[in-house]
């Protein structure tokens, strides 16, 4: 599943790739304070192929913005890398999408090379975020670099075989203790009444992040009121794996392996072979994302459109053990538009490049940006868009995913929502979305989010390993409880008490 880089493990895995901008302006921009006749842009694309130049959707953003937008769209898989020789070369754009915040990316900022937009992005309200936690947590240490691109917050999600629950006359999870009795009986119940013992009630695969990457794991550690990433403990932000209730919720996720209720092969499961175990019913659930309940629901319609609606149900998150609600948010972002100094070179033109985002994050511009064009590849149903399948609008809506990558949405999405294909999905995606805006009442937030710790950034991927393989080392019964612990305490005499007191420092200077 996609998942946003955290803030600090990013950092960590691109440690290498440190830069300095030293780059010029190009012939956009001049060191008068003339307003800019064209805004250039560079952006990825995700699709097969990038937009057409002169597309109709970028004549009309045009119309609506009065620039000239020269976008140069980058392969998604090489972004990175072409961020990297952009911001070291001499044809630096108006507008970067940043995919998140690497150490070349931060060295950068914090030595000048884009404009901070602390104090003005008030004075833009399609720029004003609606989620003040989301943009601390995008900005460096405080300080905003850039407009995140806003993502669903709450996703978090406990997606279970709806026919089993019927079967064995059972409620959906609500608790983690409920989650517990319907695993054992989803595996010693015979849940799917075929008189052999052949279902896991929990489907875990291998995780490719380290700690805290929003696994399974992980998000059953916030229900515990572990945290999500870094928390407050007596006045200090720390890692949660140091606190009581990580211990407790890993306790609980082996006692689900050692009893049984977990697929045996929980530690080698291909995370792109997630959903199979499900459809081929030798496993009832899945601790994900609200979207892949969506995805394993078109499984059973393409095999059965007549009874598909028969086998998928899914809530949020769980009320932990302590009797409280504590979510298990996203990050809330996925990169951020920056503003080279080099190419925008003063106030002026500052502030006539953000009314253009300002433009850009309207609701005329986030329909172009997220649907495409009416009566092309969609039409307006009961106030939702609706797709129109031809190969027209399917090219249409390919261009779409590209432009996306523009939208920035932190005022609030105020695009069409999709028209789901019958009433029973439209009903369950409108279910989603009000249990997500349930649980954002209670979101636990990584409260370190901001800080970029150097430590982090030389050593904190190979720390957090220390961890991370520990915790599945005493969940498989290799090692005990001791064992983890003295991990726990390997991490922290590695630098890890360093990392602790950078971050604290660096929250102390931005309380």
């Amino acid at each position: 599943m996609p998942r946003t880089p955290r803030t600090l493990a990013a950092a960590a895995a691109l440690a290498a790739a440190s830069l300095v901008v030293t780059a010029c302006s190009s012939s956009d921009a001049s060191e008068g304070g003339e307003e800019l006749s064209t805004v250039s842009i560079q952006a990825p694309f995700l699709g097969a192929a990038p937009p057409q130049q002169g597309s109709e959707i970028e004549k009309r953003l045009e119309e609506m913005t009065g620039k000239q937008i020269e976008v140069t769209w980058v392969p998604n898989s090489s972004y990175e890398d072409k961020t990297n020789v952009t911001l070291a070369g001499d044809q630096v754009p108006t507008v970067m999408v940043i995919q998140g915040k690497t150490p070349g990316f931060v060295k950068n900022a914090e030595a000048g090379a884009f404009w901070d937009l602390t104090d003005v992005l008030a004075d833009y309200p399609n720029l004003t975020t609606e989620n003040p936690e989301v943009q601390e947590a995008a900005s460096v240490n405080g300080t905003v670099y850039g407009i995140y691109r806003a993502r669903d917050v709450m996703r978090a999600s406990v997606i279970v075989r709806k026919d089993w629950l019927n079967n064995l006359g059972l409620q959906m999870p609500r608790t983690t203790e409920d989650l517990a009795n319907v695993a054992r009986a989803f595996t010693e119940d015979d849940p799917d009444g075929n008189g052999v013992d052949d279902t896991s009630g929990l489907i875990v695969p291998k995780w490719p992040g380290g700690i805290n990457s929003n696994s399974p794991w992980d998000v059953m550690a916030t229900w515990f009121g572990a945290g999500n990433g870094w928390t407050e403990r007596d006045g200090e932000l720390v890692p949660n794996f140091t606190t009581d209730e990580w211990l407790q919720a890993v306790d609980y996720e082996k006692s689900l392996i050692d009893n049984g209720w977990v697929n045996p092969d929980y530690a080698t499961l291909d995370s792109a072979s997630w959903n199979e175990p499900f459809f081929q019913g030798k496993g009832g659930i899945i601790i994900d994302v609200h979207s892949r309940a969506e995805q394993i629901r078109k499984l059973f319609k393409q095999q059965d459109p007549n009874t598909f609606q028969d086998y998928v149900d899914s809530t949020g998150n769980l009320v932990g053990p302590d009797g409280e609600l504590h979510a298990h948010p996203t990050t809330g972002y996925s990169g951020f538009l920056v503003i080279p100094k080099s190419q925008v070179r003063t106030e002026e033109q500052l502030h006539d490049v953000l009314q253009f985002l300002d433009t850009m994050a309207s609701k005329d511009a986030q329909v172009l940006e997220n649907n495409g064009i009416e009566g092309v590849n969609f039409t307006v149903v009961d106030g939702k868009a609706q797709a129109v399948d031809t190969p027209e609008a399917q090219a249409l809506t390919e261009e779409v995913a590209s432009w996306a990558q523009l939208g920035t949405n932190v005022a609030g999405y105020v695009a069409y929502q999709p028209k789901m294909a019958t009433e029973y999905e439209q009903a369950e995606y409108d279910e989603r979305r009000a249990i997500e805006k349930a649980d954002m009442e209670d979101a636990v937030f990584d409260e370190a989010a901001p800080y970029v710790s150097q430590t982090y950034v030389l050593k904190g991927a190979q720390l957090d390993n220390i961890v991370s393989d520990a915790r599945l080392q005493y969940l498989a019964g290799q090692i005990d409880k001791a064992a983890l612990l003295d991990a726990i305490e390997r991490w922290r005499s590695s630098g890890g008490e360093q990392i602790i007191a950078e971050i604290n420092e660096l929250a102390q200077g931005n309380s």
